[in-house]
């Protein structure tokens, strides 16, 4: 176990492993839903993988409607790619401004979550459908992300040409 946590970068510690425990805690203790493990080992990967999610919802969804309501403006990428070159802080910072956006992300799915419940509460059936449901949005939502990380690639790769 301590060698798989000494090989998480702090990037995925604090975006991923961090607020996928805080998430799993927090819907525990509100009683919304309980996706906390027994097991260590199994806890690091559920717990990761739930952070990822909730990090890509907050890129997906959460960034995207910010920038909109002109709340966030971002320079070009390639202006930050060469940025980044200059002055390696815009790293960190950037890092930072991510883990901001997740729980920013975070505390949005408990919101939608907690209501996703009364409407379950009020729509009993609906729980039959809760598999089937999760399913499909994790394959949309992965589906994008996959788009967007690829879009990232090609744009980098695209400003070392120049």
């Amino acid at each position: 176990m301590r060698e798989i946590l000494a090989k998480i970068s702090s990037y995925n510690l604090f975006n991923y492993l961090l607020p996928g425990v805080l998430f799993a805690v927090i819907l525990q203790e509100l009683g919304i839903y309980s996706f906390i493990q027994d097991d260590l080992i199994i806890g690091v990967f559920v717990y990761y993988f739930i952070g990822l999610v909730v990090s890509r919802f907050g890129s997906l969804i959460v960034e995207p409607f910010l920038k909109k309501i002109t709340f966030l403006k971002f320079v070009k990428y390639k202006d930050f790619v060469f940025a980044t070159k200059k002055d390696s802080k815009i790293e960190i910072l950037s890092e930072a401004s991510n883990m901001y956006r997740t729980f920013v992300s975070m505390i949005s799915m408990i919101l939608i979550l907690k209501i996703y419940k009364v409407v379950e509460y009020q729509i009993p059936e609906l729980q039959d459908w809760n598999p089937l449901i999760l399913s499909v949005l994790l394959l949309i939502m992965f589906l994008f992300s996959y788009r967007k990380q690829s879009q990232y690639i090609t744009k980098r790769i695209k400003s070392h040409l120049k």
